[in-house]
């Protein structure tokens, strides 16, 4: 019987599965020599390994490279925009100006307030937006009309959307206009068309976890920082 031959793997690939850092960060700590293979520095990218047999490391100067990511978590108010792009609107850097060189990771509505994360990251915007990973990301929702027992498991089973069916979804009542839903995908605003084909009118929207990071006790306009062994 023929023996089987390893699957092999680029070492871009290997690192980000491992949780090290994103493809483009590899790439680009490979391109200066922060990542060696079996103990020599890498000079090109795309280079395939047994990981079973070949030891990848990452140099002194990568390990520079890696302690300055910084990820933070802020509570954005309502009526401001989750990116860079102006247009005469508050954004979430004109609230926290101190992390303009850090980037959003997903995007929380002009309408909605609550968590979001900004980070330098590339593998914390890979695990919390990334197609492959299915990070909670909970929310409490406020609306007008009376909710009832039948709007929260068609929440919970998925609703079919313009753009296709939701997942599966944690919904509950938590009182007579209020419930909390937990969702593992970012369709855009869709919460709000959740709600909408349930025939429920949003009156707030917060976002209070993503992941293990809560919103907590933060008041909108603060921050924390979050530590590399929470991420």
């Amino acid at each position: 019987m023929a023996k089987e031959t390893p699957e092999k793997i680029r070492v871009e690939k290997f690192l980000s599965e491992q949780g090290i850092m994103s493809r483009r960060e590899a790439q680009a700590l490979i391109k200066t020599g922060g990542i060696l293979l079996n103990g020599k520095k890498m000079k090109e990218t795309g280079i395939k390994i047994d990981p079973s047999v070949d030891k990848v490391t990452v140099a002194n100067h990568g390990h520079v490279t890696l302690a300055k990511k910084e990820t933070v978590a802020v509570y954005k108010p309502r009526g401001v925009i989750s990116s860079k792009d102006t247009d005469g609107v508050q954004t979430i850097f004109d609230v926290f100006p101190d992390f303009a060189h850090l980037n959003t990771v997903g995007r929380l509505d002009k309408e909605s307030d609550g968590l979001i994360l900004l980070s330098n990251d590339g593998m914390v915007t890979k695990m919390v937006t990334g197609k492959e990973h299915d990070i909670e990301k909970e929310y409490v929702v406020e609306v007008r009309e009376d909710i009832t027992p039948a709007m929260m498991a068609r929440m919970c089973k998925g609703i079919k959307l313009k753009d296709g069916w939701t997942k599966p979804a944690h919904a509950e009542k938590i009182d007579k206009h209020t419930f909390r839903i937990i969702l593992t995908e970012g369709k855009k605003h869709q919460i709000r068309r959740m709600s909408d084909a349930c025939r429920l009118t949003i009156k707030s929207l917060k976002r209070i976890r993503v992941g293990n990071i809560e919103l907590g006790g933060m008041y909108a306009g603060q921050w924390k920082k979050i530590n590399r062994k929470d991420i």
